[in-house]
């Protein structure tokens, strides 16, 4: 069974590379590990994640408004965030194989999620000893005890080497819409409660990345921060765990069985939450974190205005009171949704006398929407589906393909995900022996049943408009 898992993971990885989707970082020079390029056809399902994200989450609501805040930022930020002397996982090393691990992650997949919750080091290893934690890669049992290891890459401003301010690559996107909070509230006014999305690269230099593009050191996040008075923030995550839940489900069309809520006990949350929900997805490896939702309260806000002594106080305007706000946090990967689309997609089916590989994409992430085929690559079915694939790509991503017979262009699509493909043929164009009822029709094929029907042309757009939803 544990074969059969991972063969279905290095299958996905073997698809993303070889239709265009994902790639290994700097490959001509033996590569750069665990980094990976999103090519043509990921670069596009990542945009439409985003896009999707954006519209359901801030442009569309009418309590959220958008921030895109820098990459770069002072380092006392993350002196009152907490990072500097407290974003540390336990690393461990085998002294056999002299491999690295993070010490937390080897007892969970033993014992299972929060089993070290609110342990320290000297316990985790404790654990290690008792539970007879083995080495992943050589199977011994010999290791170091636990050390702290900072997750935050850290570089330099300035011209000389050596002579610089020390700065950190951001480890999450969160802090710098509460860096922001400030003049947002001064300058753009909203009336609480009210949220601020982001979508941006964050940097975490992880001792023990893997299971493809899972846990990498550069992802990007799409984060909210919802605002809402103190003693009405528990509401308002129970809001944000429902209404992202739904998205993923009725928006995304994920598996509603591979999903699950897991809430925090009380004795794994983090100090300033009163209340942590993870969205799990059972991904090939197993189940894993896809989105975090947190009521962290108002530590953040009450941290920037110690360390920076600026107050963060909201005055409300309807009930004239001063408070620092409460905050509710929908935290989630790109990457990592990315994963769950096509692990939740992708399937070999058996046909009659055939098999195929479809990615069963809902139409809005599908990277191409439609994919315009001639049956023959001259004469005026070529002009014609040379004219028609024009016309369509005024609207959505739609590909030409008319390389190899027409069942392998099919194949290929369905690799890609691509919702429908329209063929032109000799009919369509009344060239040869050709049907004159079929003059001026197309035949559309839809992916997932490969069913077949003639479309006029004069109605194609209208038809597909209506069958993909965008």
């Amino acid at each position: 069974m544990a074969k059969k898992v991972q063969d279905a993971l290095k299958d996905i990885i073997s698809l993303c590379k070889r239709r265009g989707f994902i790639f290994p970082g700097s490959e001509i020079y033996d590569g750069l590990a665990n980094t990976w390029d999103y090519g043509p056809y990921g670069v596009e399902l990542k945009r439409n994640i985003k896009n999707l994200w954006w519209k359901k989450f801030v442009t569309s609501r009418k309590d959220v408004v958008g921030l895109d805040s820098s990459i770069l930022l002072n380092p006392n930020v993350w002196v009152a965030s907490g990072h500097v002397g407290n974003f540390s996982d336990p690393l461990v090393d085998c002294l056999d194989c002299h491999e690295r691990f993070r010490a937390d992650h080897l007892l969970e997949d033993k014992l299972g999620e929060g089993c070290c919750a609110g342990k320290n080091f000297d316990e985790i290893h404790d654990m290690m000893v008792e539970n007879k934690i083995e080495c992943p890669t050589c199977g011994k049992i010999n290791w170091t005890k636990p050390r702290a290891f900072n997750l935050m890459f850290r570089t330099e401003i300035g011209v000389i080497e050596g002579e610089g301010s020390k700065v950190y690559l951001r480890p999450e996107t969160a802090q710098g819409i509460f860096v922001d909070f400030r003049n947002i509230v001064d300058n753009v006014r909203p009336r609480i409660p009210f949220g601020v999305g982001q979508i941006g690269k964050s940097f975490r230099n992880e001792i023990t990345p893997g299971n493809f593009i899972f846990r990498t050191r550069e992802f990007e996040q799409m984060e909210l921060e919802f605002f809402c008075e103190p003693g009405t923030e528990l509401d308002w995550y129970n809001f944000w765990r429902k209404y992202c839940f739904d998205w993923l489900v009725n928006d995304l069309s994920v598996n509603k069985e591979k999903l699950r809520l897991r809430e925090h006990a009380k004795e794994e949350l983090s100090h300033y939450s009163n209340g942590t929900t993870d969205v799990e997805y059972e991904f090939p490896f197993g189940w894993g974190e896809l989105w975090g939702i947190a009521s962290r309260t108002n530590f953040d806000l009450t941290q920037h205005q110690n360390q920076s002594k600026v107050k963060q106080e909201y005055i409300d305007p309807v009930q004239n009171k001063r408070y620092i706000p409460y905050v509710v946090e929908p935290s989630l990967g790109v990457e990592r949704l990315l994963l769950v689309l096509l692990c939740d997609a992708y399937e070999v089916q058996k046909l009659e006398n055939d098999e195929r590989t479809v990615l069963h994409f809902d139409p809005k992430v599908a990277p191409v929407k439609v994919a315009v085929l001639p049956l023959v690559k001259k004469g005026q079915v070529k002009a014609k589906a040379e004219e028609l694939y024009e016309k369509l790509l005024g609207r959505w991503n739609v590909e030409y393909d008319e390389t190899q017979s027409i069942g392998k262009r099919y194949r290929r699509q369905d690799e890609l995900g691509t919702p429908f493909c329209v063929t032109v043929d000799f009919d369509t164009v009344g060239e040869g022996e050709s049907d004159p009822a079929k003059l001026g029709f197309v035949t559309v094929r839809e992916r997932d049943s490969m069913k077949q029907e003639l479309v006029k042309i004069d109605e194609l757009e209208a038809y597909l408009a209506a069958k993909l939803g965008c």
